[in-house]
């Protein structure tokens, strides 16, 4: 009985050391995403009709 403890104590504190350092995970570098601009002048196309829209009115009165 006491081979048997003596050996299952050894096995534990031999697989206790084995995990010790504990698990981390790695480190993933990730690539930077560059965001395009659009050509688009939606910008400066709606306040232009807005005020087109404004000028029409303005000048029915």
């Amino acid at each position: 009985m006491k081979k048997i403890a003596t050996i299952a104590l050894a096995l534990g504190l031999s697989a206790s050391t084995a995990f010790a350092g504990g698990y981390t995970a790695p480190v993933v570098e990730s690539t930077p995403v560059v965001a395009g601009t659009s050509s688009s002048n939606a910008g400066i196309l709606i306040p232009a009709l807005l005020l087109v829209g404004v000028a029409v009115a303005a000048s029915s009165n």
